[in-house]
């Protein structure tokens, strides 16, 4: 599909894309290695659950970049929420030591950044393609 094509839905036509970017409670540098391969598999498992078209993804050991296209019958916060809990609770369940570092409560931060994408969309896929993991 053609980034800048529009999505047509039943009663919609839409050109919706977030760069939303989130980092783990205390923006500790926890996602790296195995982590950081199931942190980006179950949050690429999340975004298509949702409907949404994952462009770009870079997970970094203190933070997450997300670029995707969303439908209009999400917000980007809803989103948000759905990505942040479902993974938060999958890699606690898989990766134990995540548990001792949080001690209580979502493994990440309740703060993130969104970034509505109109025409830019190349300057956030390259700066997205070019953060170091």
């Amino acid at each position: 599909m053609d980034d800048y094509e529009l999505k047509h839905d039943h009663h919609t036509i839409s050109m919706l894309a977030d760069h939303m970017v989130f980092n783990p409670k205390f923006r500790r540098k926890v996602l790296i290695g195995d982590i950081a391969d199931e942190t980006e598999i179950i949050i690429c498992k999340i975004i298509k659950e949702l409907g949404c078209e994952l462009i770009r993804i870079s997970v970094n050991e203190d933070h997450v970049h997300l670029f995707y296209r969303y439908p209009p019958k999400y917000s980007v916060s809803y989103i948000a929420h759905r990505v942040k809990g479902a993974s938060s609770r999958y890699l606690r369940q898989k990766f134990p030591e995540l548990k001792e570092l949080v001690k209580k409560g979502s493994l990440w931060s309740a703060s993130c950044y969104h970034g509505s994408v109109g025409n830019g969309w190349e300057a956030v896929e390259k700066y997205i393609e070019n953060q170091n993991r």
